[in-house]
């Protein structure tokens, strides 16, 4: 893969501009060539009864981190979108933060593959797993 287009202060400075309602919500912790860790610090309102993440905000995580993986390599398109998404739901995670693993697997003219493993902080295994694809806007849109 080639360099980022996009790196961390720009991803960042991009997202509030274009998304504020994410503002604060994730972190980008970590960029690679293949993809990001991306930090969601758990708050109550992303539990459920009982005290687990909720699957909305797992889904929001590794949304997220996949589009801001995809953005680094594409550079700050905003008119990318998810067309699919599969997760599997592996372990209970706890009430903590959460960190998403995102790696992109494929970069084309108009869709973006990739997957994002989920984990609860402190935990060595995976409590989730995702498989996502992206639409990339035509080169002159966007």
């Amino acid at each position: 893969m080639t360099d980022p287009a996009m790196d961390i202060p720009a991803l960042h400075a991009f997202l509030t501009r274009e998304f504020p309602q994410v503002e604060g919500v994730f972190r980008i912790e970590e960029l690679r060539a293949d993809g990001v860790r991306v930090r969601m610090p758990v708050t109550d309102a992303n539990l459920r009864p009982g005290g687990t993440v909720s699957g909305p905000s797992m889904f929001a995580l590794a949304d997220v981190a996949l589009y801001i993986a995809i953005l680094a390599r594409v550079g700050p398109k905003a008119l990318a979108v998810t067309t699919n998404c599969s997760i599997d739901f592996m372990r209970r995670p706890g009430p903590v933060d959460m960190l998403a693993e995102a790696r992109l697997l494929k970069l084309g003219r108009s869709l973006a593959v990739g997957d994002a493993l989920l984990y609860s902080e402190g935990l060595a295994e995976p409590v989730a797993r995702a498989g996502i694809t992206y639409a990339l806007p035509p080169p002159h849109i966007g």
